[in-house]
């Protein structure tokens, strides 16, 4: 096969740097599928690899990119043939595997998705990590026993890939949704979205969250951690349920075991990244159905593979609203 392109991360007297370089199939991590990119996307995780801001390679030099979606041109696993459309998301692409910054990736099998009815390879990138972790934190919350009658949910970190789908997923199932954000300009983008109401942080005065405070949500989607997740714990209603999915403002919060075992409140830790097949799969046919966001196209801005650098210190800032989708036609 002919050479490709491809963005490789390296690490150089211990300082990160990526570019661009040419290379073959057989240079690729070993893997039972060889899929042909159609689309990439850009996640805070991928900016963290890509920069060095982030100690999350864990193996230099490796092709960056947690995300792909495309078309298997090889397969020695029975479960996928040559023109089957296929998504692959997290495990250890794009950190310990060469992931989907390149014209082509070599994947294990079983960490390889069918694409499903009802979703285009652009719509899988669309969604991405980003979308498949919001959704796999409804679902959790869901058998949890959240439901829309329950009450209000909030959305904090909202105008992020995460925080974006998560409010359009949330409207879209039924829920009154209120967006938690730091950006007051962003207020018509996330009403857009469908959210209720918008909240904005600097209304809230963290340095006075109490053990137990006015309970307001019924369910909460949580991307900073920090001060914010302490203060939605003391905030949850009886049997209300927090998905604790990022740390964009701090791995550390303070709080009391009072909202847990005098409100039966429910902290679930949301990780996407070795999530079983089989609730995987799910994920990924709800998205395509009940789940799909109505505003997936507005959250999405599409970028050329080969501006692919101009993305990151974007994302680092918190200067990026929605998702970066990587179209990695030549």
């Amino acid at each position: 096969m002919e050479k490709f392109k491809a963005y490789r991360i390296h690490e150089v007297e211990k300082k990160v740097s990526a570019r661009f370089e040419d290379m073959s199939v057989e240079q690729l991590d070993a893997g039972e599928v060889v899929i042909r990119v159609a689309y990439s996307c850009v996640n805070y995780k991928d900016a963290l690899a890509a920069t060095g801001a982030g100690r999350v390679i864990r193996r230099f030099p490796c092709i960056g990119g947690i995300d792909l979606s495309g078309t298997v041109v090889e397969s020695s696993d029975g479960r996928f043939k040559k023109g089957d459309a296929v998504i692959a998301t997290s495990y250890d692409l794009g950190v310990s595997h060469d992931g989907g910054f390149a014209e082509y990736a070599r994947v294990p099998a079983d960490w390889i998705v069918p694409m499903p009815r009802g979703m285009t390879l652009f719509e899988a990138m669309a969604l991405g990590t980003a979308g498949y972790t919001a959704a796999l934190g409804v679902v959790r919350m869901e058998q949890n026993g959240l439901k829309p009658a329950n009450g209000p949910v909030v959305v904090n970190g909202a105008t992020g890939g995460v925080g974006s789908i998560a409010t359009d997923i949330l409207t879209r199932l039924g829920y009154a949704v209120t967006a938690l954000t730091g950006k007051e300009s962003e207020a018509g983008y996330l009403k857009g979205l469908g959210a209720t109401a918008v909240m904005l942080r600097s209304s809230i005065d963290f340095s006075k969250t109490k053990p137990m405070d006015k309970t307001l949500w019924a369910g909460a989607v949580d991307n900073l951690g920090g001060e914010a997740l302490s203060w939605l714990m003391s905030t949850m209603q009886q049997s209300g349920t927090i998905a604790c999915i990022g740390n964009a403002s701090s791995f550390n919060f303070s709080a009391t075991v009072f909202p847990l075992i005098l409100r039966g409140v429910s902290l679930l830790g949301i990780d996407s990244g070795y999530t079983p097949m089989p609730l995987r799969s799910e994920v990924w046919r709800r998205l395509s159905t009940d789940m799909k966001p109505a505003h997936l196209k507005d959250l999405a801005v599409t970028i050329p593979f080969e501006e692919l650098g101009g993305a990151f210190d974007k994302l680092i800032k918190g200067q990026m609203r929605g998702r970066y989708v990587v179209d990695m036609a030549p």
